[in-house]
């Protein structure tokens, strides 16, 4: 039985709130109309501040203001937590480590206390992970501190980047677009990230599924400047196989697994 307008529309904001993004193709499918259809429901939708269009669908209204570290901190936790064991396991002892402020990073360095390495960070949260850990040196880069992502990004912290390079840099994102590239909403941050990919010998992007097919403000990199991106089982097939013809991937499972 064919929907009416606004029972359709009304379907898509619920989808659209669960904070993933949503796409014209996959809508017209399910409910069974054109696309021109869906695209002016769209519209109307954008009208009314429920949703923002793009390029292929919609994503929700507050895309691109940037969350609190503690607002970050609680969404797809478990996921993360997987993201940062897989990720720590490609760490040796002796290495020198860059890690990037971001909620992903927290989760990796938990799963690199006691091991014999260097850990250079921008964040105050991941130095303090390593507080009472007699075998981790650490290195906090100095900068102004950014409160709400509780990190430290600058002209200081870019001229330290400069002078120094490292086995491994794991970077945070907002956001990772198959043509755009990795973004985040913050011009100053952007430009930081940008001098600790440059630091890196190996550069490894960490986010989870939530970050794909979105598009932030400030451009950090192009997904072909990385040598691995590490992301979650939550991500698409479809996704994957787009980012494999950028950059090599790495998909966490939850207990461990991984492919």
């Amino acid at each position: 039985m064919a929907m009416f307008a606004e029972e359709r529309r009304a379907a898509i904001v619920s989808k659209i709130k669960s904070g993933a993004p949503i796409y014209v193709a996959d809508l017209v499918q399910e409910f069974g109309v054109s696309e021109a259809t869906i695209r002016r429901d769209l519209a109307v939708l954008e009208k009314m501040n429920l949703l923002k269009r793009t390029h292929g669908g919609a994503v929700p209204p507050n895309y691109g203001l940037e969350p609190t570290f503690q607002e970050k901190e609680i969404q797809n936790l478990n996921l993360k937590a997987a993201i940062g064991k897989l990720a720590a396991s490609l760490v040796k002892d002796g290495e020198t480590i860059l890690l990037d402020a971001g909620t992903t990073t927290l989760q990796l360095a938990s799963n690199l206390r006691g091991r014999r390495i260097t850990v250079a960070t921008n964040c105050i949260d991941v130095a303090n992970v390593f507080l009472d850990d007699p075998h981790v040196e650490v290195w906090l880069l100095g900068g102004i501190l950014r409160k709400g992502p509780r990190s430290l990004v600058g002209f200081l912290t870019n001229e330290s980047l400069h002078k120094l390079r490292f086995d491994k840099a794991f970077l945070a994102a907002n956001a990772v677009d198959i043509e755009f590239g990795v973004t985040t909403p913050n011009m100053t941050e952007a430009e930081t990230k940008r001098q600790m990919l440059l630091a890196g010998k190996e550069k490894i992007l960490v986010v989870d599924h939530s970050k794909l097919d979105m598009q932030g403000l400030c451009k950090i990199c192009d997904l072909n400047e990385l040598d691995l991106l590490i992301t979650d089982a939550g991500a698409e097939e479809r996704q994957i196989e787009q980012l494999k013809k950028k950059v090599r991937v790495m998909i966490a499972f939850e207990g461990g697994d991984r492919r």
